[in-house]
């Protein structure tokens, strides 16, 4: 029963041909043999999701059941969920656990789906590869060789690798659509503010965004409207009518202008990503989509913009973690006193230093030295006017189309350790999908192929605020007339 879709599970579940904890069971015991090959799950509890499956059970007995509820679903490990392990991939946060439920997390909870375990991550998503977690580097599903993308490369295998019909991610600079990409799934980053940051560990407060990773459109529609909604304990969340994003699925794709950026489509984009995304264009072509071209010219400027804005936020919110009021605290920090470092000085030190990893220490001091006395205003306030810049370029952008049809990222998915000693690099790398967090708007990965050595291939769909619907309407008339997202690997 593990091969099934969201919708799948919940149709079985209604139906009565099984019960949530058969349902469970059958994914923990896929979990319990794949898991030490793949290390896509940080924290399982068998007892705890068997229970939620019973109280699920009971809730269909009763009556009471929602369209998904006793579905089992996996948590990126940067979601506070009561009672479990919220490790946020750090050393850091490796005893803490958590006293209340995130946002997202309670309403899934409301809304009855399963939880199956703890999905594995960059430490406090800072990353491209899932390499810099403090638990280890997931395997990408499809080569073990390979990165599965990061931050929430987790959560990515775990539904390409069908340990989970879906699961929640978040997206900071593209952390739930490139990682979709490389492990051939979908992942749906939604407009900034639509779903509950509360609970949801910080990394970038004005870029985190938390989204659904699935097998298809479809499946992420169905989670969006659990996870979508005002939250007022997070001042960001927006206060907006509820909105079914099953409702417009079926739409036909007539007249649908999808934009075609030129700056997305020459150098630095690999033969073999371009040819799968031209094909699956030339799908959207079939399906009555016109293909137009357009201009996003300051596209390069995304990069800096973004490795500014996301290291300052971080450099203040991660000043929480001093090893005082919970998490990692250094044993010896005492013999660090001294007569320039005090007691309290040398715990934060110590405790940092054995807690933070090599890419969260490095974000935290270019963070710091950009907010710095002599340097906010040559960096940190010309970074922010360049997101305005690049916003209005976007907006320039969809008054010649609907959606913007993009790469998820230059190339599939590197090797394991290949871009390790290069930080730079795999910077670069998240060219295509930076530039929608900066502006806040939403964006859609879907599989449309594969590339070099068998690794597949993500188209990126980008759409206006507050089109989630459009977006998923569009990849799921794709997913009705192609398999790319029925293609498994062969674990």
């Amino acid at each position: 029963m593990t091969t099934y879709t969201l919708k799948q599970a919940a149709d079985l579940l209604a139906s009565g041909k099984t019960s949530a904890v058969e349902l469970a069971s059958d994914y923990l015991a896929r979990i319990e043999s794949l898991n030490p090959v793949l290390n896509t799950f940080i924290t399982v509890d068998r007892e705890k999701t068997l229970e939620m499956a019973k109280q699920a059970d009971a809730r269909r007995a009763q009556g009471q059941a929602g369209v998904l509820t006793g579905v089992p679903v996996a948590h990126k490990d940067i979601f506070c969920a009561e009672g479990w392990r919220t490790t946020c991939g750090s050393k850091i946060l490796d005893n803490f656990v958590s006293p209340y439920d995130a946002g997202v997390i309670s309403r899934c909870k409301d809304a009855g789906l399963v939880t199956l375990g703890r999905t594995n991550m960059d430490e406090f998503a800072m990353g491209s590869s899932n390499e810099n977690s403090a638990y280890g580097v997931v395997k990408n599903p499809w080569d073990q060789t390979a990165v599965p993308g990061g931050s929430s490369g987790g959560s990515a295998a775990v539904v390409a690798a069908r340990l989970a019909p879906a699961a929640t991610a978040t997206d900071t600079g593209g952390s739930i659509r490139q990682p979709a990409a490389f492990c051939g799934v979908t992942g749906l980053k939604p407009t900034y503010g639509i779903v509950s940051r509360y609970g949801m560990v910080a990394y970038a407060s004005s870029l985190d965004q938390g989204g659904p990773i699935a097998q298809t459109a479809e499946d992420c529609a169905l989670m969006l409207n659990v996870m979508a909604g005002h939250d007022p304990r997070d001042s960001t969340s927006l206060e907006r009518a509820g909105e079914d994003y099953t409702g417009a699925l079926a739409q036909s794709l007539k007249g649908l202008r999808i934009g075609m950026p030129k700056e997305y489509f020459g150098e630095g984009l690999s033969a073999d990503v371009q040819a799968a995304i031209e094909a699956a264009l030339a799908e959207y072509r079939k399906l009555g989509a016109e293909i137009v071209e357009i201009s996003l010219p300051r596209t390069q400027l995304a990069i800096p913009a973004y490795y500014v804005i996301a290291p300052a936020e971080a450099s203040s919110n991660l000043s929480r973690f001093d090893g005082v009021r919970y998490g990692h605290r250094a044993a010896d920090y005492q013999k660090h006193i001294n007569e320039k470092t005090s007691a309290l000085e040398a715990l934060y030190e110590q405790s940092r230093a054995e807690g933070f990893g090599t890419e969260v220490k490095r974000r935290i001091l270019t963070g710091a030295y950009v907010l710095s006395h002599g340097y906010y205003d040559a960096y940190y306030l010309k970074a922010q006017k360049v997101r305005r810049l690049l916003s209005e370029d976007f907006q320039s952008g969809f008054s010649q189309c609907d959606v913007i049809a993009a790469p998820a990222a230059p190339t599939v998915a590197w090797n394991l350790g290949e871009k390790g000693d290069d930080p730079v690099a795999m910077y670069l790398a998240d060219i295509y999908t930076l530039g929608v967090n900066l502006a806040g708007l939403p964006g859609i990965a879907h599989p449309v192929g594969f590339g070099a050595q068998g690794r597949p291939v993500g188209l990126q769909l980008i759409g206006n605020y507050f089109s989630e619907s459009r977006l998923l309407n569009a990849a799921h008339q794709f997913q009705q007339v192609t398999d790319w997202h029925t293609r498994q690997p062969g674990l």
